[in-house]
């Protein structure tokens, strides 16, 4: 607030008694001086929340926000953010259309591709393994196992096994889930697996937001009603 401001808000007297020199217009400038930070924060406050503008600390804290904050490991005082914050800001930005496609190969394939920055994973359910899903992962994206699999884990529905191999390896194992299998209870009846990946057409590149230390996703049609859209 500007000390002429200020200086309306006080009684007559005040005002008349708040010439250049006295000691009340030195505290009224202190007054314009302390209000000036808070003032510049507030004027610009939407911007600690756009996916783009939030400062880089803040990011993380907005992965909360999106219901994506299984992409983070465990937090430690000194743990390193396990992906780029560009990456993450990619992921805040789309947290809606993420949680409208989360349980469906769509929003598996979207989140591991905004994550990584890789495409190419392969989702498949072995015909002799029903409600067990394997997701294979493309060379570029090895490095990022162990955030590959906390969003497999997250993103695939509640009654499927999973298995995260890198892409090329054999078969996955018939007899016993792999090192990585998650098993989360007993398949259910009613809650269908994860079906085969759909030959989903692809677009064009299509950058979300200004290029913040990240390159361009490339992101998937979003398939039309069909039983992979959930209600």
């Amino acid at each position: 607030m500007r000390r002429a401001a200020i200086e309306r808000l006080l009684p007559a007297a005040y005002q008349r008694a708040a010439v250049d020199g006295s000691v009340l217009a030195a505290l009224l400038e202190v007054m314009e001086a302390l209000h000036a930070p808070d003032e510049a924060v507030l004027a610009d406050v939407d911007a600690l929340f756009a996916p783009y503008r939030a400062p880089d600390p803040l990011v993380a804290y907005l992965t909360r926000w999106v219901a994506m904050d299984h992409v983070l490991a465990p937090p430690r005082p000194d743990a390193p953010l396990p992906l780029p914050v560009g990456r993450l800001r990619d992921l805040v930005a789309h947290g809606a259309q993420l949680a409208r496609w989360r349980g469906t190969p769509y929003g598996m394939r979207t989140a591991l591709e905004l994550a990584t920055g890789v495409t190419g994973f392969v989702l498949d359910e072995p015909a002799d393994r029903p409600f067990h899903l394997v997701v294979r992962v493309p060379p570029a994206a090895v490095g990022l196992l162990a955030v590959v699999t906390r969003i497999v884990e997250a993103e695939k529905p509640a009654a499927v096994t999973v298995e995260v191999l890198p892409l090329g390896d054999g078969p996955a194992e018939t007899s016993s889930p792999g090192p990585s299998a998650v098993p989360t209870g007993p398949p259910s009846s009613s809650e269908p697996a994860v079906p085969s990946d759909p030959a989903v057409p692809t677009g064009p590149v299509v950058p979300s937001g200004p290029a913040v230390g990240r390159a361009a996703v490339p992101r998937h049609v979003p398939p039309g009603s069909s039983a992979e859209e959930p209600s």
